[in-house]
């Protein structure tokens, strides 16, 4: 898996998180660590491009889940307490779209994914990179 950052200007700046290859238990922690660095340099609104991205395991929802929660400012659990980091899935489903972090061109096999785990319904989905930078206004 590659990982690349690059910054966006639109309303506001949008960090653009590009992942290549499988998101799995292999890589995910990989994943969380760029978009905490990311986060911690001041990056305030993400889409995750996943536009390469042919395959996500768990590893790659709890991956998503815990990149919403460091972009809510939140503390997320810890990714390696297994099933406890996905129960943390489940209790935040009813809070809603996520305002700060959007997915980007999913494959159809990483789609399914995300519908089948409800994820479709947390994240905003684009399939046009300039609507998705676009969809972040300032406040």
């Amino acid at each position: 898996m590659a990982i690349t950052v690059r910054q966006e200007q639109g309303a506001v700046p949008v960090t653009i998180l590009s992942i290549e290859g499988n998101l799995d238990a292999s890589n995910y922690q990989v994943a969380i660590a760029s978009a905490r660095q990311a986060y911690e340099q001041g990056a305030r609104d993400l889409i995750v491009d996943m536009s390469a991205v042919p395959f996500m395991s768990s590893s790659g929802i709890v991956a998503l889940h815990t990149i919403a929660l460091i972009f809510r400012g939140e503390e997320p659990d810890d990714p390696e307490s297994g099933w406890e980091a996905l129960h943390g899935l489940d209790r935040d489903r009813g809070s809603g779209v996520q305002q700060h972090v959007k997915l980007f061109k999913p494959q159809v096999r990483v789609a399914s994914t995300l519908e089948k785990t409800g994820l479709n319904v947390f994240f905003e989905i684009y399939e046009d990179l300039d609507d998705a930078i676009a969809s972040f206004k300032s406040f």
